[in-house]
């Protein structure tokens, strides 16, 4: 079975960049750090207001993840101008997620039997690019059979709830639910990512799960960095998902 591979989100990066209007720190030389530790691939979510990540972030992250043999995954929701972006810098993957434009983060997957004549001719646009499309869904989402219908190769798995319930006495229960979800999907020959306050402390037990393809994680990586340093926590994501 393959390794669980890590996709580093640098949104958080870009927040700080943003925040002083100069390019400190350097969102490049960040992300090509984390793949030079040994992560697969970065992930960047640019929102409609670019508080973050930009738009104009997309295609040298590209260039760079090319040079690398690394994966790009570009995250969002389908807006035209966000389209555009991906189609023209061409990542590996892109994972559509259903944020209003507002959206603090992202909170919920889609529905997709019920957003399926919107997503369907948006999934054909990507995959006529080669680009791997990846939608967000909850992991109680009962329609999962939808995502092959519209066009989707893999579905991301929501995991708020997962975390939340880590150490809890509900943990068991939802990880089973999580566990039935990704079973779900594979039996459909949908590919399985997964992402959203994974960290240190949680993932192993996530990964108990057989079959994630790969992992998001951005805002617990990136504090993490702060109080432990890159090498460390890198070297210790990457013994979580090689094992």
């Amino acid at each position: 079975m393959p390794m669980t591979q890590l996709s580093v989100n640098v949104n958080k990066i870009a927040l700080l960049r943003n925040s002083r209007g100069r390019n400190f720190p350097d969102l490049l030389a960040f992300s090509a750090r984390f793949l030079d530790l040994g992560a697969a691939g970065i992930t960047l979510h640019p929102r409609p207001d670019q508080r973050h990540a930009r738009y104009d972030d997309v295609a040298p992250l590209q260039r760079l993840c090319l040079e690398r043999g690394r994966e790009l995954n570009v995250e969002g929701y389908p807006t035209a101008e966000f389209l555009q972006v991906v189609k023209s810098a061409r990542p590996a993957q892109c994972t559509l997620v259903p944020d209003l434009p507002g959206q603090l983060t992202s909170d919920h997957g889609w529905d997709i039997q019920g957003q399926a004549a919107f997503l369907r001719p948006v999934i054909g646009e990507l995959n006529e690019l080669g680009i791997r499309v990846s939608l967000f869904v909850d992991a109680d989402y009962p329609a999962l059979e939808w995502a092959s219908e519209v066009g989707a190769q893999r579905v991301e798995l929501y995991t708020e709830r997962f975390a939340e319930s880590h150490d809890t006495a509900q943990a068991d229960a939802v990880f089973a639910l999580y566990q039935q979800a990704a079973q779900r999907a594979q039996a459909l020959g949908l590919g399985v990512n997964a992402g959203h306050d994974l960290d240190l402390h949680n993932l192993a037990r996530f990964l108990d799960i057989p079959g994630i393809l790969e992992v998001s994680i951005g805002h617990a990586l990136v504090v993490e960095c702060l109080e432990l340093g890159m090498d460390k926590v890198l070297r210790r994501y990457l013994e979580i998902c090689q094992s």
